[in-house]
């Protein structure tokens, strides 16, 4: 059997903030992923973002996932935080292991700007594609999403709203197997 969190949502918000200020980082909340079935999975996170006004071109979206079976402590969470935001200021190493978590934690983090999709969709790993989002029977994967404003961004952006929501699907990792 394949079930990703014991097949309930997660229905905590993802980012807390309601306003952006050009330039300005906004940090989500940590989600955490778990493979609470028997079976080995894929993962696919699409991120879907959407503002009511203006372009989603002025916005960079970046993530900081740590996959694990033993929860880390909460300096791996903060140095988390900082890799990500170092992402943001130019550190370009899509995936690395930071040197203070043990190693049996790994680490993936990656900045896509709105011009890299086509549309307000971006996914997060390339499931199948990528191993880090393979996960083993009773594997966590715990996420954290930040966006940023441009700091170029007009007036246009005044009072707009953003929006976003996270999707992830799972298929076993068989051959043939299809996200469904």
């Amino acid at each position: 059997m394949l079930e990703l969190n014991n097949g309930t949502d997660i229905e905590q918000p993802l980012f807390d903030e309601k306003q952006f200020s050009p330039s300005q980082l906004q940090y989500g909340s940590w989600v955490s992923l778990s493979n609470t079935g028997d079976l080995d999975a894929h993962l696919k996170a699409i991120y879907n973002h959407s503002i009511d006004k203006a372009s989603l071109d002025a916005y960079e979206v970046g993530y900081m996932a740590m996959k694990y079976t033993v929860k880390p402590d909460q300096d791996a969470y903060k140095d988390s935080k900082i890799a990500l935001d170092n992402l943001f200021n130019g550190v370009t190493n899509e995936r690395s292991v930071m040197k203070s978590l043990p190693n049996d934690i790994e680490v993936s983090g990656k900045i896509v700007t709105q011009k890299d999709a086509d549309s307000g969709e971006i996914v997060l790993g390339e499931g199948s594609e990528d191993s880090f989002w393979e996960v083993e029977e009773g594997q966590y994967i715990d996420l954290m999403i930040a966006v940023k404003l441009d700091e170029s961004a007009g007036n246009d952006y005044q009072g707009a709203r953003y929006n976003a929501s996270l999707n992830v699907i799972a298929k076993q990792t068989d051959d043939g197997a299809k996200y469904e």
